[in-house]
């Protein structure tokens, strides 16, 4: 198995500004570090090196997206204000999402990492993808930043792929503890394109993200929210990528799977209220390739997106782009065998509802195939 790895330094001199967590300093809020920080990447890469996996995988450098490319999400107003701003001393993008003079040129390496992930994917340089982008992108909608997200990463190489690489179907499966709505938003009326998101309910964005929201027009149907409560351990994450997550996807089969990669439902996250640990990961990961493999040749690729523990993501991000890679067990997560043992990790009868709710949307797609 070949394994493609993107990253470049300059993701991580994307400038988020001092901050209270996720408001800026000022007044009450003493200065602090910004919680989308360039630690939990940096860390996450370190770890990689310490480790020795860093040298199994295959470097991928990433190139800039251009503005053709990102116009086909974006609004040229939003790309036009975002410029300005940068040019100048850095703003807001829109909703919580600081940046810096330069951030985004950086964000255009970002959405670039990704599409040559993509790219080096379908191509067959490589089985399978990992970006270690910054900026991170599922939030971003076509006129405006949302929740530290500059650009629509995932929906900026998805559109590529369809404009450039003649893909016709593709399925994206969205992990991070937070609504992935900039995706979903991306795709809403496209049945070419199967948006799922598994997050805490009504956690980010407010009132997003509900089982309600399935598409519409000729999308209707194809987007599926998997809204868990908070509390969620490893057994309802599971439950939903094997009653939810598989069938829909053996159903759609996929020229290509693409999981916007967020690490903040781990149990250690300060911005969100899961349980899950790098076992719980790897796991779903497992999953996807089982999946990638007997539906769309294995090809698949991962874009990073939240997570917020600089002590424990790296450790969940290792264990993913160690089992994408196929290496051997190279470390041992420290944290593992006391998150497995906190209670609530079993499926729970009160997480039942959500994923009935999106079981029904799963077996709709099945029926209709």
């Amino acid at each position: 198995m070949t394994t493609g790895f993107i990253h470049h330094e300059s993701y991580l001199w994307h400038d988020t500004r001092s901050a209270g967590l996720y408001l800026p300093a000022g007044g009450l809020i003493e200065p602090d570090v910004h919680s989308e920080s360039p630690e939990t990447k940096r860390r996450l890469r370190n770890l990689m090196e310490v480790s020795g996996l860093l040298d199994q995988l295959v470097r991928i450098a990433p190139r800039s997206a251009t503005e053709e490319e990102v116009l086909r999400f974006h609004t040229a107003d939003y790309l036009s204000r975002l410029k300005e701003m940068s040019v100048d001393n850095g703003g807001d993008a829109g909703a919580t999402t600081p940046f810096g003079p330069g951030s985004y040129e950086i964000a255009l390496l970002s959405a670039g990492g990704v599409i040559r992930a993509v790219e080096a994917v379908l191509d067959g340089d490589v089985d399978n993808a990992y970006a270690l982008v910054r900026p991170p992108g599922h939030h971003a909608v076509s006129d405006m930043g949302i929740g530290f997200c500059l650009l629509g990463n995932a929906v900026i190489a998805i559109k590529h792929a369809f404009a450039a690489r003649g893909v016709e179907r593709v399925v994206t499966v969205d992990w991070d503890v937070h609504h992935g709505n900039g995706t979903q938003s991306g795709f809403y009326d496209d049945p070419n394109v199967l948006t799922i998101s598994i997050h805490q309910d009504d956690c980010f964005p407010p009132e997003s993200g509900s089982g309600s929201q399935t598409g519409e027009g000729r999308g209707e149907g194809f987007n599926i929210n998997v809204p868990l409560p908070a509390g969620s351990g490893r057994g309802a994450y599971n439950a939903v990528m094997d009653r939810v997550v598989v069938p829909a996807i053996e159903a759609f089969k996929p020229d290509l799977i693409v999981i916007p990669c967020g690490f903040d439902a781990n149990a250690y996250d300060p911005l969100g209220r899961m349980q899950l640990s790098s076992q719980a990961f790897r796991d779903m990961t497992r999953t996807v390739m089982q999946l990638a493999e007997s539906v769309c040749g294995g090809r698949l690729v991962m874009c990073h997106e939240g997570g917020y523990s600089a002590a424990y993501v790296p450790f969940c991000g290792h264990a993913v782009i160690e089992e994408m890679s196929g290496a051997e067990h190279v470390i041992e997560d420290p944290f593992c065998e006391y998150i497995e043992a906190v209670a609530g990790q079993a499926l729970q009868p009160h997480q039942e509802p959500a994923i009935l709710a999106a079981e029904t949307i799963a077996k709709r797609i099945r029926e209709n195939a």
